[in-house]
């Protein structure tokens, strides 16, 4: 069954300086999803001209997904992956739709619905957590979405939080390399794949080896894999 919730945690405080925690990096970046319009969204999104709609299988592959498994789809939009994980993670897995707007939320619950998909739980999240409960999932996919966290330290905080011992993070973000990435993603994407990976390690994840064949094929975007560790004070996460 389909159970949309708004919180399910306690709220994290980081104890460590790092920037960025009482004020947002990128003010009004998710402005445009206070009210989505999720058909209008599903058909910018889920389209073949669009490269991560296009190599939907092989980034599915790449996330080395097991029956059984619990996914949370961070920032999960109109539900694309969150139906291909559903299906992946099998009846006795489950998948969190987690998304900052209400709305898309519900249109994924609806989606689901349709598709005859029984595991999933819908997550409506604030601008710094992923309100997700703690040792809850083993994977945490952000795709195209770590730009828009606007407080990423307590996000990725959050997310640590709820992932299990050795848990893993997939993120595909778009290449930020003025003078060859469109001038849409140099004005739009605050940063590039160096400093994401950098802020995500200082949270308590290890980088891991790169999904080769992936980021071979893609060509907007980029993906890497992070595992969570233990924080130390050079690494605190919580």
């Amino acid at each position: 069954m389909y159970l949309p919730i708004s919180c399910c945690t306690l709220a994290l405080m980081l104890a460590s300086p790092l920037p960025a925690q009482e004020q947002s990096v990128n003010p009004g970046v998710n402005s445009q999803y206070k009210d989505p319009n999720p058909d209008e969204w599903a058909t910018k999104w889920e389209t073949e001209s669009r490269e991560i709609f296009s190599l939907r299988e092989k980034i599915v592959a790449s996330c080395a997904i097991k029956p059984g498994m619990a996914i949370a789809d961070i920032g999960a939009g109109t539900g694309l992956f969150t139906r291909l994980f559903a299906v992946a993670v099998g009846n006795e897995g489950k998948v969190f739709a987690v998304d900052i707007a209400d709305k898309f939320v519900k249109y994924i619950g609806k989606t689901c619905e349709a598709a005859g998909l029984k595991n999933v739980t819908g997550v409506v999240c604030s601008e710094d957590s992923a309100k997700l409960p703690p040792d809850s999932i083993q994977l945490a996919y952000i795709c195209d979405v770590y730009h828009h966290f606007e407080f990423p330290y307590k996000t990725m905080a959050s997310i640590h939080q709820a992932l299990k011992k050795d848990g893993r993070v997939v993120l595909i973000d778009f290449r930020r390399e003025p003078g060859v990435s469109a001038d849409w993603i140099v004005k739009h994407v605050r940063a590039n794949q160096d400093t994401f990976t950098r802020e995500i390690e200082s949270c308590g994840f290890k980088l891991l080896p790169e999904p080769a064949e992936l980021n071979h094929a893609l060509k907007e975007n980029y993906c890497v894999i992070f595992q969570k560790v233990e924080p130390t004070k050079e690494n605190p996460s919580k």
